[in-house]
């Protein structure tokens, strides 16, 4: 079931991995835009819009989470290109016993601290309390967050990108069944759709855990491997807390972001809302394509092939330009139609706000390939702590759009947030890419215990 990804045709390899991956995507973000369908169409607006104003509250923290796993994938990923086995289920181990702690805390902190936040996002009052019931209920969710991402990342990083997204589908189709009950059989409102999310995830992990523990004989670890290593978690941390933060720092500018568009308005945030729901979908195989790069690179540097993390970078770079196109051309001519997925026919402002958000998200996909397949590159390297500095510059870009460019320009301006986050990420990163590559190569290795 584990795959070798130090040898062989770096862009074949790549594809074959990033395939499988980005049907994952799509069926993770089953989770999210059923229940803005669902929402949308059968609860109307106002709860559409309440739903949607969670958004960069909900990436920064399962954004933190997410974030966190993967980098905890990168150590097992360089373990398993170096062939070192018994490292390899240290770090799984000592992972598990990181995830139950963070996952403890965060639910208990942002449970309680998301009602504050959200007023100071300026919610309007007539969607808070949708806002509210919905984000609460998702961040109760948060162990199963770190169950299912924990699990995902450690099955890729041994070159198995397959198995968990036929976890995804089976709790895919079970989100969408319970969707549909809880609003239309159980009468419930935004509640519904929440507990639908976290029972398919927490369902999605569970089975993914018995799998593992059956298929996967190179982490069977020994009472003596589960014991706490303290070299083993500072590593993982190192790693880790880094790649969280990032994401976080990036929620942080969609936050102040979030705040300018709740400003104007319920049309204007459900619109926004509605477009983000398909932006997150077409942008799944340039994502894809980025994730990939972490366990591809980790491989590779762990078994000291640092002359194939360069040719991966640049042919996935490459085939994510192309994709980028078709994903522009999509939404041009099929955007609006998309639109009505989450929308009624008449609500015509709102799709004309939700359709020129999308084409200046979707019309920027080639910064974003770029910002995706460089710092994962950079990640899977070792060098996660340029991971925040990435974020940070995402985040300056959609402060400075949301607290500046918007208040001349209205929405027009709120619709370029996204591309310029991008373009002030990768005016960092490229340089970063070249600098980790000569350090490397003066070190000989950044693969450290």
């Amino acid at each position: 079931m584990t795959k070798d990804m130090t040898t062989g045709s770096p862009i074949r390899l790549i594809i074959g991995f990033a395939v499988p991956m980005f049907l994952g995507m799509l069926f993770q973000q089953f989770y999210s835009m059923v229940d803005t369908v669902v929402v949308g169409k059968y609860l109307g607006v106002a709860p559409l819009a309440g739903v949607g104003s969670t958004a960069s509250l909900n990436f920064m923290v399962i954004g933190f989470c997410m974030g966190v796993c993967n980098g905890f994938a990168i150590p097992v990923a360089q373990m398993f290109g170096a062939r070192e086995e018994g490292r390899l289920r240290r770090f799984v181990t000592n992972s598990v016993w990181l995830s139950i702690g963070f996952a403890v805390v965060m639910t208990l902190s942002v449970t309680i601290a998301c009602k504050t936040v959200l007023r100071l996002m300026n919610t309007p009052d007539e969607i808070f309390d949708y806002a509210y019931v919905y984000i609460f209920i998702v961040f109760c969710g948060i162990p199963c967050t770190f169950l299912y991402n924990l699990l995902a990342g450690i099955i890729r990083s041994l070159g198995d990108s397959r198995t968990p997204v036929i976890f995804l589908a089976i709790s895919s189709v079970l989100n969408i069944v319970l969707d549909f009950v809880s609003i239309l059989g159980l009468h419930m409102n935004v509640e519904g759709p929440a507990l639908a999310t976290v029972v398919s995830q927490g369902i999605s992990g569970g089975v993914c855990l018995l799998y593992m523990r059956r298929k996967y004989p190179v982490l069977r670890a020994s009472k003596e491997e589960w014991k706490p290593d303290r070299k083993y978690i500072k590593r993982l941390c190192f790693m880790g807390i880094p790649m969280g933060l990032q994401y976080s720092v990036t929620a942080i500018g969609s936050l102040v972001l979030q705040t300018a568009i709740n400003g104007m308005g319920a049309a204007v945030v459900a619109g926004v809302t509605a477009a983000q729901k398909i932006n997150v979908f077409i942008s799944c195989p340039v994502e894809a394509l980025g994730q990939t790069m972490a366990p591809y690179t980790g491989q590779n540097m762990g078994a000291g092939r640092v002359d194939r993390i360069g040719k991966g970078l640049l042919q996935a770079s490459l085939m994510g330009f192309l994709v980028s196109v078709i994903c522009f051309l999509t939404a041009f001519a099929v955007g609006k139609d998309m639109v009505l997925l989450f929308l009624d026919a008449k609500e015509t402002e709102i799709i004309t706000y939700a359709y020129r958000f999308l084409l200046c998200c979707t019309g920027g996909y080639c910064l974003l390939t770029l910002v995706n397949t460089v710092r994962f590159t950079i990640q899977g390297m070792g060098f996660s702590v340029f991971a925040i500095i990435s974020g940070v510059m995402e985040m300056i870009a959609r402060s400075l759009v949301a607290l500046v460019v918007a208040r001349h320009f209205g929405f027009a301006g709120i619709c370029f947030a996204h591309p310029a986050a991008w373009v002030f990420a990768d005016a960092f990163l490229i340089p970063a890419f070249f600098y980790c590559r000569r350090k490397i190569e003066k070190s000989g290795s950044a693969v450290q215990v």
